[in-house]
């Protein structure tokens, strides 16, 4: 009977639901495959119904096993929502913020995460880092309750507040040709090699809108996954990026990236802080969206190059003295992140 239904097989049905899979099923609750398999095995038993079924490599839910996933959610949801109001009848805030945010905004909320919590010790933090289909996916199936991105998504009913301002440029070490020029259009740039972010990323959306309203054709030299990878490409000469200036910061401080001399450069949007309008905001991550609000316009403020980045723009940089000391002094900061 389901009755006898345990919270660890719901947990484990649950994340067989969001992750199709039994092996990172397993790899998110810290259990072993066998103990993940076991616990759907004794959930199906009680249920006198088969609740997931093998596709490929993964595992699909049937119909009953995706009817009692949702109950398992709410259940599992309605759970965490008392030990929070517990908490707080006791004085404390508690529970657990589960956060997530695409990949150029972890450059940005680790440090908001600190203070937060440091005035709060008996949160614990949940932060997910993805592009940004993943990171809707994970609101969409409640995996987090807070998502921060640079726009709210379309296919998804959220409320979203804005916090913070988000510029992104076209950057390039110093010694690149470009840089050389005492002006520059998009014109210019067709023919660069533009190294971007894949496919759901934000600045890759950017560029390809800045490039279709000017009427220009943008020719991808590279497309890669990884901020860092794109950084010491263009550090080294083999092109020019697309980034966030707030992924850069460290950078323009050691004199390895400089903006390129292109009107309207950098292109200023907004950070959104958002959840489902369809599911009740836990306490933690509500106070949590009110400090981001509070404090994020001056946290991205700080993270962003100023008075070196416009003494920079139009011009081209003197190159370090040591170029490896230099590279040296900024892979110790890559180190310290």
């Amino acid at each position: 009977m389901l009755k006898t239904a345990t919270f660890r097989q719901l947990k484990a049905l649950d994340m067989v639901s969001k992750l199709g899979s039994i092996s990172r099923a397993a790899e998110e609750l810290h259990l072993t495959q066998p103990a993940i398999s076991l616990q759907i095995r004794l959930l199906e038993e009680a249920a006198g119904a088969p609740l997931v079924q093998r596709v490929g490599r993964g595992v699909q839910l049937t119909a009953a096993g995706d009817l009692l996933a949702r109950y398992a959610l709410e259940i599992l949801d309605l759970w965490n929502e008392g030990v929070d109001e517990v908490a707080a009848l006791r004085g404390e805030l508690g529970g657990t913020l589960r956060i997530g945010a695409i990949t150029t905004a972890e450059y940005l909320i680790p440090p908001l995460l600190v203070q937060f919590t440091e005035q709060r010790p008996h949160v614990k933090v949940t932060f997910k880092v993805g592009n940004r289909d993943d990171i809707i996916r994970m609101l969409a199936t409640h995996e987090i309750d807070l998502a921060v991105m640079g726009s709210p998504p379309r296919e998804l009913r959220t409320v979203a507040t804005a916090f913070a301002k988000h510029p992104m440029a076209f950057v390039a070490s110093p010694s690149h040709p470009l840089m050389q020029h005492r002006r520059l259009s998009l014109k210019d740039l067709e023919s660069a090699n533009l190294l971007v972010r894949e496919r759901g990323a934000g600045t890759r959306a950017t560029v390809e809108s800045l490039f279709k309203n000017d009427g220009r054709t943008l020719h991808i030299g590279s497309e890669l996954s990884s901020n860092e990878a794109i950084k010491q490409m263009v550090e080294a000469g083999l092109g020019i990026a697309f980034l966030s200036l707030h992924a850069c910061a460290l950078e323009f401080q050691a004199g390895l990236l400089a903006l390129l001399p292109l009107s309207g450069n950098p292109v200023e949007k907004d950070w959104y802080v958002m959840h489902t309008s369809d599911k009740r905001l836990p306490q933690v991550a509500a106070l949590f969206r009110d400090f981001l609000v509070e404090r994020g316009a001056s946290a991205a403020s700080a993270r962003r190059p100023s008075e070196l980045t416009e003494a920079k723009r139009g011009r081209r940089a003197s190159a370090p003295a040591d170029p490896n000391q230099t590279r040296g002094r900024a892979r110790t900061l890559h180190g310290e992140r």
